[in-house]
């Protein structure tokens, strides 16, 4: 007798319910709920069930995202639903039930989401507001967003979070935004509240909230582009920063993109780790620099411009590499100091993928020295960057040299693809 085949467990369904609860629910989304035996979700989302949901109901601990590969193998050979906010691919726990399950498991029911729903009532098109999300990540995330005439909408943690942005975009010179607050879309009780957030006064409201942001910058407002380049008074710094015209060719040749990793050997203030974040929202840093107390300028600096989640590691290098190493490849390695320091540049040679690119910057005559040998060796593009500013000279105007900036920039070779029929 041939054995019984063994039958995949039935798929997971993940249901997008609103604030509107299960008469906002399509006929699908209803019916996969009642014939669930187990619905896994918010404790709010659970109460918004009728109690023709039988299943057994399970409320997600906190923290959410480690639990997840426990209670989907608890309860993997019965039917199971769990309950999303709004899109569950949009910010929501559809994307680590993806990862943990596989796309192929799930059959996902989305909802219209807080945003569609601010969209819908601001006149907004979705396609030109960027959207910030809050919840579960420092508010100075927002800052890197902030230009003026652009529309954003902010993601709340809690009732507590506008007052939090008004504060924040007083703080970066966009006190006169106008902002509003959009509680509870999509239910009977929705509700809004408006004002400017320099003068921003409301008590807090409903814990379920979407802030819509009309950007407007004060008049003494520093601007900050939207491209590598900031101004230098950007920075908090103690002199040890790239300087704006050397830093925007530093990261052209660093040439970051989406998803991207940058180790920074020698932060100084941290500019040009923070600039590689801040040209993609996905693009990862981590930046490695000997002086504690340069090393918390860094943080405050990452801060305030809007990457909060740029690493910082506080020790010597190469020494303080390899255990990063173990951790993630870097796509690009950029030296801003320690030349000279024996096996650093190796050190960051090796730890390179292949197809990644280095950069290093040098001022003086040994480290300059250093980098001809490896231009030698390696190839790339060897450039002596000058900048001169006009400065009074008495009653005239005149050049004043920046010390020259000699700069390598190669990408480390990818091995040789296989020819058919090579063997190794």
């Amino acid at each position: 007798m041939s054995p019984s085949p063994v039958l995949p467990p039935p798929p997971v369904y993940v249901a997008g319910i609103g604030a509107d609860g299960w008469s906002g629910l399509s006929g699908g989304a209803r019916e996969a709920l009642r014939e669930a035996e187990v619905v896994i979700g918010g404790a709010r989302q659970l109460d918004l069930l009728p109690p023709e949901c039988a299943g057994v109901r399970v409320a997600w601990p906190s923290p959410l995202r480690p639990a997840v590969p426990r209670l989907l193998a608890e309860h993997r050979e019965r039917r199971i639903a769990v309950l999303a906010s709004g899109d569950p691919m949009f910010y929501g726990i559809g994307r680590a039930l993806a990862e943990e399950l596989g796309p192929e498991a799930l059959r996902v029911l989305p909802h219209p989401s807080s945003v569609s729903y601010a969209c819908a009532r601001l006149g907004w098109p979705l396609e030109d507001t960027e959207v910030v999300t809050l919840v579960g990540r420092p508010v100075s995330r927002l800052a890197v967003s902030l230009h003026e005439g652009r529309r954003l909408l902010a993601l709340s943690a809690d009732a507590s979070t506008p007052a939090t942005v008004a504060a924040l975009l007083t703080a970066h010179g966009f006190g006169p935004s106008r902002m509003r607050v959009l509680e509870q879309l999509g239910s009977e009780a929705e509700a809004y509240v408006e004002g400017v957030a320099e003068s921003w006064a409301h008590a807090p409201g409903d814990r379920l909230n979407v802030i819509a942001i009309d950007c407007r910058a004060s008049a003494d407002a520093l601007r900050l582009g939207a491209v590598p380049g900031l101004p230098d008074e950007a920075y908090e710094h103690d002199g040890q920063l790239t300087k704006r015209h050397i830093r925007a060719a530093t990261l052209g040749a660093l040439a970051p993109a989406p998803g991207e990793l940058l180790w920074d050997v020698g932060g100084g203030s941290g500019s040009i780790a923070i600039e590689w974040m801040r040209t993609h929202v996905s693009c990862r840093a981590v930046s490695v620099e000997r002086d504690p107390a340069r090393a918390e300028r860094i943080t405050r600096n990452a801060d305030r411009l809007g990457v909060p989640g740029l690493r910082v590691v506080t020790g010597p290098a190469p020494s303080s590499l390899s255990e990063l190493s173990e951790l993630d490849v870097p796509d690009a390695v950029f030296i801003g100091g320690g030349l000279t320091a024996p096996g650093l540049l190796d050190a960051c040679w090796e730890a390179l993928r292949p197809g990644g690119r280095l950069v290093a910057n040098t001022v003086t005559l040994e480290s300059e020295a250093l980098l001809a040998e490896r231009y030698r060796t390696y190839g790339g593009e060897l450039t002596r960057l000058a900048v001169a500013h006009a400065v009074p000279v008495g009653g005239f105007t005149g050049w004043r040299q920046a010390m020259p900036v000699t700069q390598w920039s190669v990408r480390k070779p990818s091995p040789p693809a296989s020819l058919p029929g090579d063997r190794t």
